[in-house]
């Protein structure tokens, strides 16, 4: 079974509240601009008037080598790294000062190259944490017990729950994520995001320490979050950013070089040459070089 399966629901599982699961009818309809965005880093420029948008319901892929911006773009994004120059905005707002904590009041989610989980808290805990934002009650309600902090915890125990038996993982439930395989870690991480019904998903190498057929299952659930929600992907694995994205940027040496559809994008020389481009001049050289054997030249 791969990390994003459901398993058959056995006697004595937990029972889901279906009636606290977030909103999947709702379509998409805000968009991520980032236009002119620079990054420097003391003299070394990171990013150079980059600019991208995650059109409402599309999956917009971020690719390009090592080294070439992507996780600087992204941290951009998540309010990680304040540019140098360039603006951003989210629902036609400009998005000034953004800091991480600010994401999930403007219906932004983010998922880290690392699964970012409390070991000392239990899976449905860290599930919860992604739920804060639809909680009602407030700081006083919590310290003295009030019903409605009771309510709301059941509520927000109920969508994790949900959350987590969407991924297949509603039986990992109670246990601790250090003792849990890397996969099954990284379904949590997903679940803890998508629990607090985003507008906009920030996925970072979501696919890094998956099988092939657990990648196959991941990109099948992106192309089905599009229905209710925008996500910007950064992803090594080209087939599966080929096969999700409705749009892909590609950088180079924090320079923008290409964007389009992956046809386009796939037929585009710079990018061909970004990838390939030391490993197909080493294979021209290769070829052009003409071999001899006791001063007789061999074609």
């Amino acid at each position: 079974m791969g990390p994003l399966a459901q398993p058959t629901p056995t006697a004595g599982s937990t029972a889901i509240d279906r009636t606290a699961a977030p909103d999947t009818d709702r379509a998409p309809s805000a968009s991520l601009e980032m236009t002119g965005i620079t990054v420097a880093f003391g003299g070394v420029v990171a990013l150079s008037e980059v600019s991208l948008v995650v059109e409402p319901g599309q999956v917009h892929g971020l690719i390009g080598p090592n080294g070439a911006g992507k996780t600087t773009l992204f941290n951009v994004a998540c309010g990680i790294v304040r540019p140098t120059a360039g603006e951003m905005t989210w629902r036609g707002q400009p998005l000034r000062r953004l800091k991480p904590h600010q994401l999930a009041g403007l219906g932004i989610a983010r998922t880290l190259q690392g699964v970012g989980l409390f070991p000392g808290m239990t899976v449905l805990e860290n599930v919860m944490i992604g739920a804060h934002r639809h909680a009602r009650a407030g700081f006083g309600s919590a310290l003295f017990a009030l019903p409605r902090s009771d309510r709301d915890e059941r509520e927000l125990r109920a969508r994790a729950l949900t959350a987590l038996s969407d991924l297949g993982a509603q039986q990992y439930a109670g246990r601790y994520p250090g003792g849990l395989p890397y996969p099954v870690q990284k379904r949590v991480a997903l679940a803890r995001a998508l629990v607090s019904a985003p507008d906009l998903l920030l996925l970072d190498e979501p696919a890094s320490g998956l099988a092939e057929d657990e990648m196959h299952e991941l990109g099948e659930l992106i192309r089905t979050l599009s229905g209710r929600m925008s996500v910007l992907l950064v992803e090594h694995h080209m087939d599966l950013v080929m096969r999700v994205c409705d749009r892909i940027t590609v950088l180079d040496s924090g320079r923008q070089i290409a964007a389009g559809t992956p046809a386009e994008v796939q037929a585009d020389p710079a990018v061909t040459e970004a990838y390939l481009g030391d490993e197909v001049t080493a294979e021209e050289d290769a070829a052009g070089t003409t071999r001899t054997d006791g001063g007789r030249h061999h074609g």
